[in-house]
């Protein structure tokens, strides 16, 4: 744990200094409220022993402060000057813990355990609020995307196939699990498919599963990812990529509700729905032999177009600080800023990655700037080639 001593006394800074180092933890100190203060604005500690009678900045303050800019760090109140009425108020603005001095060692670490212990659940419980959450989020509020949410609010619930189409990085399996989240069949498996990363030759056993001995490697029985997704959601993503052999057997899928596992000639009854996704113009596609004709039709009862960033910049203000919030608690450091003319900086930009590019830009900027993001930072480090 990384914890900050504020006291305006060397011989308590000293203690609990070498009390807690004994512990194993990461101590830091301050000898009054304003150095402390600084301190927190610009390192994330996980717990703070702070006194109430220091001078310029009372313990007090410094607690009020320390609130307004993270109220999950547990904050000890340590004082010689302690009564009930001091203690209740300290508590009441947001303090963990009261300890008066002289300072007891057992009550020291006892305090600092279950301090502890509330550290290490706050972040597990943001940790999968993270999981949760991000995945599902589309940020913007741009005319294009405002289409696309209301679209989305609009088909989830119902059980038309969707086909997504939109250039790598736009967020197409964002809008895909979205649909899911959304949808009637939310509280059933989403299961994704990337169907440029299979090899054509296991791709028919990978969606369709396959029987113990039916090939060399095939040495037990194998669901495929419609069996898995049976009741739920399918998405076949990069579904451009795509054998033609492959092709025809979804088809038979969608025409049937049935698959057979490589191998078997037993049909398997499912109930999946399925979402598609492309970064592949595919009617150009069926024009050269490469996509079947009635396989897109089948799949795009809804067409779904992602647009890219470079079509919604005014989005730029809401996804920088989206990601620079995301990325700040994942590296556990406070929240770096950015300035107006940094985000003017990044809507020049032309984004051929879209948001995949643009958040690996966001987290490059946090690393090598300052404690501001400025338009210089963006100049010099946006460009994944900089010097």
């Amino acid at each position: 744990m990384k914890i900050l001593v504020i006291d305006d006394e060397r011989s308590i800074r000293n203690t609990l200094k070498e009390i807690l180092e004994y512990e194993g933890h990461e101590v830091a100190s301050a000898e009054n409220g304003v150095m402390g203060f600084d301190m927190v604005k610009e390192k994330l500690y996980d717990i703070i022993f702070c006194d109430i009678k220091m001078p310029e900045m009372d313990g007090i303050e410094v607690l009020e402060k320390i609130q307004e800019i993270n109220s999950e760090i547990p904050i000890i109140i340590i004082s010689g000057h302690g009564n009930i009425d001091t203690a209740v108020e300290c508590i009441k603005k947001g303090a963990y813990d009261f300890i008066e001095k002289p300072l007891d060692l057992n009550r020291i670490l006892i305090t600092l355990r279950n301090a502890t212990d509330k550290t290490v659940l706050v972040k597990e419980t943001k940790k999968l609020q993270r999981k949760v959450s991000k995945t599902f989020e589309i940020i913007g509020e741009s005319e294009a995307i405002n289409k696309i949410k209301n679209m989305i609010e609009r088909v989830a619930p119902t059980e038309a196939r969707i086909l997504i189409t939109g250039s790598n990085g736009t967020g197409k399996e964002l809008a895909a699990r979205w649909l899911h989240e959304k949808s009637n069949r939310s509280a059933t498996p989403f299961i994704e498919v990337n169907c440029a990363a299979i090899p054509s030759e296991l791709i028919e056993s990978e969606l369709f599963g396959h029987e113990k001995g039916s090939f060399t490697s095939a040495v037990k029985q194998h669901k495929g990812k419609f069996e898995q997704a049976d009741g739920g959601t399918l998405f076949l993503d990069e579904i451009g990529d795509m054998s033609l052999a492959a092709q025809a057997k979804v088809l038979r899928v969608l025409q049937e509700n049935k698959v057979t596992r490589v191998g078997s000639d037993k049909d398997i009854t499912v109930n999946v729905r399925v979402i598609a996704a492309t970064n592949k113009n595919l009617k150009n596609e069926i024009s050269k032999g490469a996509f079947r004709e009635d396989l897109y039709h089948r799949l795009s009862v809804i067409v779904l177009h992602i647009p890219s960033l470079d079509e919604r910049k005014e989005d730029i203000p809401l996804l920088a600080e989206y990601f620079i919030e995301q990325i700040c608690v994942e590296y556990g450091m406070p929240k770096r800023e950015i300035t107006l003319k940094a985000i003017e900086e990044l809507q020049k930009h032309s984004w051929t990655g879209n948001i995949r590019e643009f958040r690996n830009v966001i987290e490059r900027l946090i690393i090598l700037s300052d404690k501001v993001i400025t338009d210089k930072d963006v100049m010099a480090y946006a460009n994944p080639l900089f010097q």
